[in-house]
C-alpha cells in the first residue's frame, strides 16, 4: 500500500505540536503588544495575530538546508523556524543580544544559523532575493528549497511579477507563499486589484498554484507537503495563496478605520487556533490538561524571553559604524611587472576581465539584459555565450529590479554574480534592491549576511542618446553607505578592477563611461587585478590639482597639456574609487599645489565635486590659496542635439578656463 505523504499524520503528538506552534506565536505577540504599550518596543510593530496557521503549517516542513525569506510581519515565521524567542524579543527591544544586534528591529529579524534571511520592510522587496537564493542552489546543484513569504499587497509591485517570471523561466526551486489577509495596509484587495484571484496571477507565469484556507492549519500543511514534494520532483517553483486574516490592525499605530468590527468578529469565528483546538478536543486528541500544559510551557518561555530582553545591553555608540562594510577585506593585489604589451580597447579589456574571472572561479557568472545572444548593448560580452553557455551567461528579461535582486540573492548564497545593467538611467528601476538590500544587509543583519555582488553599468553622455540614456549618476550611488563605487578610466583599470571587485565581500558598483568603450591603447598581456582603494596621480604638477574620474580623465589630461603650454603646471588625480574616497591622496597633492579644481560629469547641485570641496574645506583649509573650484555638467537633462550635448558636459576648454580663473585668485 502506497502512503500518501501529502497528508499530515494527525496523531496526538503531531496535533499537539501544531497547536503549540500556533500558541507560541499568538501568546508571544500578545506579550509584544503589551510591552509595546509600555514603550519597550518602538517603531512599527506588525502582529501576526490570526495568521498563525500559515507559518505553523509550512515552516516546520522545511529542511535545515532550506532557506526562508520573510516579510515585515515575520515574528511568526522566525518562531516557527526555531529562532530563539529571547533573541527575537531582544532584537525588538533594540538590544545587542538581539538576533540582529539591535540593528534590525521588529521588521528585520535575521538568523544565519537558521537560514532565516529576514523580513523586508519594502513590500515585495524580498521576492527577488528569494529568486537569487534559489538560483544559487540550482547552479550549485543542491536540493535546497527557498520559501518566500509575502502579503497580498506585494502582488501590486513590479518585483512580484518580475520575480515570478524569473523563477518560472529558470525553473527555480522557490515556494512562494502569499499570505492574503485582505488588506495591504488599509486598502482592501478588491479596491487595489482588478483581478483578486492571486493564484491565477501566478498561473499566468506557468507556475503550479493553489488556493488554501489559511485559517486551517491542516489544510495549509497538506498543501505545503504537496508543494514541497512537487518542487523536489520537478525542481520548479510552486505558489500557495493562503487566504487568511489579521485580527489586529496593520500595525500598532493603525486606528483600523477602514474595516468594521462586524467583519473582524466574523473572521474571529474562524480563528485557526480555536477551531483546531476544538476539533482536537472533540476527537479525543487533546484534553484540558494537555492544553494547560502547553500554555504553561509557552508562558514560561515568554517569561524567560522577557527577562532576557530586559536584561539586554545597548550596543556601544562607539561601534555605530561597525558592519557597514566587512571588517576584513582581501589584501590589495601585488602589482606585477608588465609583460608583453598588446593593442586592445577598453571594451576588450572589460571582456577579457570577465573571461578571466569566469575561468578562475566557477562561482562567477554574468547576467543582464541582452548579455548573451545579443552580445551586450555595448558588445562587451560578445562571444561569451558560446564559450560559457547559457547557465553562466544569463540573458534576463527587461526587469532591472528583479534580476538585480536575483543577483544579490545569489551573492548572499555564495555565488559571485556580475550583474550588468544596460545603462545607469535604467539602474534607478533597481535602486530599491541596490540601496535597501545590497547596501544595508550586512549592517542590518549584524554581519550575518554579506552581499558580494558586482553590478556593472554604462554611464555618461556623448553619443547623442538624449536624457534617458545619458546621465552620470555615479555620484548619487557614492552617497550610499554599504556600497563600493568604482569608475575605471584606463585600460588597466577596466581590466583589473573587476577581479579585485569580485574578491570584495561587499557590493561593488562599476561605472563604465560610454565614451571609453572604443578607446584603444596598449595593455600588458599579463595585466591582473589592481588596487581599488587608492586614487592615482596620472600627471604630476606644482600649481594646481585637478581631480576627476571616468570619462572626464582624458579631457582633464588634455587640459593639463594645454595649461602647460601657458606655463601652468597641473597635477591630475584619477579618483578611480568614488566610495570610499581616497582623500589622503587629494590632500597630499593640495598641500603641494595649494589650489584644486574638481571635474565631475554629475550635476553641480549635490554633486561628488561638492563633497570633495567640502572635505577639503574641513581638512585642508590652511593649505588652500584659493577656494576649491569645480566644473560640472549643466543643470539640465542631457539634450539630444550634439552642440547642446557638448555644451552640457565638461569639456577641455571649460576646464582650462576654470583653471585660469582660479589661478587669478591669490591669497
Amino acid at each position: 500500500m502506497t502512503v500518501d505523504r501529502t497528508k499530515p499524520r494527525l496523531d496526538a503528538p503531531h496535533i499537539r505540536e501544531l497547536l503549540k506552534t500556533m500558541l507560541r506565536i499568538r501568546l508571544f505577540e500578545e506579550k509584544c503588544a503589551e510591552v509595546y504599550t509600555q514603550e519597550k518596543i518602538r517603531g512599527f510593530l506588525h502582529l501576526y495575530d490570526g495568521e498563525e496557521a500559515v507559518a505553523s503549517g509550512i515552516i516546520p516542513l522545511l529542511e535545515q538546508q532550506d532557506r526562508l525569506v520573510a516579510t515585515y510581519r515575520e515574528h511568526g515565521h522566525a518562531l516557527a523556524r526555531g529562532v530563539p524567542m529571547g533573541a527575537l524579543l531582544a532584537e525588538m527591544y533594540g538590544k545587542a543580544e538581539g538576533c540582529a544586534g539591535g540593528r534590525g528591529g521588529s521588521m528585520h529579524l535575521f538568523s544565519k544559523d537558521h537560514n532565516f534571511y529576514g523580513g523586508n520592510a519594502i513590500v515585495g522587496g524580498g521576492l527577488p532575493m528569494a529568486v537569487g537564493l534559489a538560483l544559487a542552489d540550482r547552479m550549485q546543484g543542491t536540493d535546497a528549497v527557498t520559501a518566500c513569504f509575502f502579503g497580498e499587497g506585494a502582488v501590486a509591485e513590479g518585483e512580484f511579477h518580475e520575480s515570478l517570471n524569473l523563477a518560472s523561466l529558470w525553473d527555480l526551486p522557490v515556494l512562494f507563499i502569499c499570505e492574503n489577509n485582505g488588506y495591504a495596509m488599509g486598502t482592501a484587495l478588491d479596491i487595489s486589484e482588478a483581478e483578486t484571484d492571486i493564484a491565477a496571477k501566478a498561473r499566468s507565469y506557468a507556475i503550479t498554484s493553489e488556493v488554501v484556507d489559511g485559517m486551517d492549519v491542516v489544510a495549509v500543511e497538506a498543501a505545503a507537503r504537496r508543494a514541497l514534494q512537487t518542487i523536489a520532483k520537478t525542481k520548479e517553483p510552486y505558489f500557495l495563496e493562503c487566504r487568511t486574516y489579521r485580527f489586529r490592525a496593520h500595525s500598532m499605530f493603525d486606528a483600523q478605520l477602514y474595516r468594521d468590527k462586524a467583519e473582524v468578529a466574523k473572521w474571529r469565528e474562524r480563528d485557526p487556533i480555536t477551531r483546531f483546538q476544538n476539533w482536537a478536543k472533540t476527537n479525543g486528541f487533546l484534553h484540558d490538561a494537555d492544553l494547560a500544559n502547553i500554555k504553561s510551557e509557552v508562558t514560561a518561555e515568554i517569561t524567560e524571553a522577557v527577562a532576557f530582553a530586559e536584561a539586554g545591553t545597548d550596543e556601544p555608540i562607539e561601534t555605530l559604524e561597525r558592519f557597514v562594510m566587512a571588517s576584513k577585506r582581501p589584501d590589495p593585489p601585488e602589482i606585477t611587472n608588465p609583460g608583453k604589451m598588446i593593442q586592445t580597447t577598453y571594451r576588450e579589456a572589460v571582456k577579457s576581465a570577465i573571461t578571466d574571472a569566469m575561468n578562475r572561479d566557477n562561482r562567477v557568472f554574468l547576467m543582464g539584459e541582452d548579455v548573451g545572444h545579443y552580445g551586450g548593448c555595448y558588445a562587451v560580452s560578445k562571444g561569451l555565450l558560446d564559450q560559457f553557455g547559457t547557465d553562466r551567461i544569463r540573458d534576463t528579461p527587461l526587469s532591472e529590479s528583479g534580476f538585480t535582486g536575483a543577483g544579490i540573492g545569489a551573492a548572499i548564497a555564495g555565488m559571485r554574480p556580475i550583474v550588468e545593467v544596460m545603462t545607469v538611467n535604467f539602474s534607478l528601476l533597481a535602486l530599491d534592491q541596490i540601496m535597501n538590500t545590497a547596501a544595508t544587509l550586512r549592517h542590518m543583519s549584524n554581519n550575518q549576511f554579506g552581499v558580494p555582488v558586482v553590478i556593472r553599468m554604462a554611464t555618461g553622455a556623448g553619443k547623442q542618446l538624449a536624457a534617458q540614456h545619458s546621465h552620470s549618476l555615479e555620484g548619487w550611488y557614492a552617497h550610499i553607505p554599504g556600497l563600493r563605487v568604482l569608475a575605471p578610466a584606463t585600460l588597466e583599470d577596466a581590466r583589473g578592477m573587476l577581479w579585485t571587485a569580485l574578491e570584495d565581500p561587499d557590493p561593488v558598483l562599476i561605472f563604465e563611461n560610454v565614451m571609453l568603450y572604443n578607446m584603444a591603447g596598449e595593455l600588458a598581456e599579463n595585466a591582473d587585478a589592481v588596487d581599488i582603494d587608492r586614487a592615482v596621480v596620472r600627471r604630476t604638477g606644482e600649481d594646481i590639482t585637478l581631480v576627476t574620474y571616468g570619462g572626464s580623465l582624458f579631457k582633464t589630461l588634455d587640459a593639463a597639456d594645454a595649461l602647460a603650454a601657458d606655463g601652468i603646471s597641473a597635477e591630475v588625480i584619477d579618483l578611480r574609487s568614488l566610495r570610499p574616497l581616497d582623500t589622503d591622496t587629494i590632500r597630499a597633492s593640495v598641500a603641494r599645489t595649494h589650489r584644486v579644481l574638481v571635474v565631475d560629469e554629475g550635476w553641480r547641485s549635490g554633486s561628488l565635486s561638492a563633497e570633495i570641496g567640502m572635505r577639503l574645506a574641513e581638512e585642508s583649509f590652511f593649505d588652500l590659496d584659493a577656494p576649491p573650484g569645480r566644473v560640472c555638467s549643466a543643470e539640465v537633462p542631457i539634450p539630444y542635439a550634439r552642440h547642446l550635448e557638448e555644451a552640457a558636459l565638461p569639456q577641455t576648454s571649460t576646464i582650462v578656463h576654470a583653471v585660469k580663473q582660479l589661478m587669478k585668485k591669490i591669497p
